[in-house]
């Protein structure tokens, strides 16, 4: 597919918008988790401080995906982010659901962590979704069934399209299907063709991506659901690391343009 990268802003990666990327990472901060299951699967939420949130009706959070247990979300790469959010009072959840590759299994999972968190913690009824590689599968295949539960959803070189990352020879298994019949029902599980529901409820977006990024190619992940999402009149903006790929640049991870886009609409309720 031809994608337009003049209409792409790519600014240089201004180190305005990156944080302290060119400087190394800052010692990495060990958070607070509180751990919890849901249907056997372990979930973990970081609060922000008592202070933060002893007056708030319900609290903004950031719904983390792909989480393993003990290695992501990681207090070293997502530290920076992490602490950034919690300093404003944003709390931060996800939940263990192996490699799904958003599988209906896993879309009801994530629907069952969010009505916990809602009804139980006082969490916000709307997420902000950060989807790192393949969490964008995870997220953005709940989300396109549940946009009144979105606030906004952020991206570090998500993956978009089932074809292009992990395949569907390898993600049908997680959907119990054999391979072919995953690909005559594609456009019912894969994010890019299902976008419609978050355009009209006007879910704003941005990623960051790399331009040398072969694991998951920005054409066919980042730039063609930006190239979908302007065509239904939905909000995206692609920010493009031009050479970089699909590793632990920094710039990726302290984004400050990131960091404040986050901010910006967890909290729109609360301005």
């Amino acid at each position: 597919m031809k994608v337009n990268w003049l209409s792409i802003f790519l600014a240089g990666l201004l180190p305005s918008l990156l944080g302290n990327a060119e400087e190394g990472p800052e010692s990495p901060a060990t958070f607070s988790r509180e751990h919890f299951e849901i249907d056997g699967q372990p979930a973990f939420m970081i609060l922000p401080s008592l202070e933060k949130t002893k007056e708030a009706k319900s609290i903004p959070w950031v719904l983390y995906a792909p989480t393993f247990a003990g290695r992501l979300p990681s207090d070293r790469d997502e530290g920076w982010m992490m602490q950034r959010w919690l300093d404003q009072g944003i709390a931060i959840a996800g939940i263990d659901i192996g490699e799904s590759y958003g599988s209906p299994a896993g879309r009801e999972t994530y629907t069952k962590l969010h009505e916990k968190l809602v009804e139980q913690f006082r969490f916000d009824s709307k997420a902000s979704l950060l989807a790192r590689s393949r969490g964008g599968l995870m997220l953005y295949c709940w989300a396109v069934e549940n946009p009144e539960k979105v606030r906004c959803i952020a991206g570090i070189y998500p993956v978009c399209d089932l074809t292009s990352y992990p395949g569907i020879e390898k993600a049908c298994g997680a959907y119990g299907m054999a391979a072919e019949e995953q690909k005559a029902k594609l456009h019912l599980h894969n994010p890019i063709p299902r976008l419609a529901p978050l355009a009209k409820e006007q879910v704003p977006i941005l990623h960051i991506h790399g331009a040398k990024d072969k694991l998951v190619p920005l054409a066919a992940n980042s730039g063609a659901m930006k190239q979908e999402y302007d065509r239904l009149g939905g909000s995206m903006k692609l920010i493009v690391a031009p050479d970089q790929w699909h590793n632990m640049w920094r710039g990726f991870f302290e984004c400050q343009e990131l960091v404040d886009f986050v901010i910006q609409n967890a909290r729109a309720r609360y301005q």
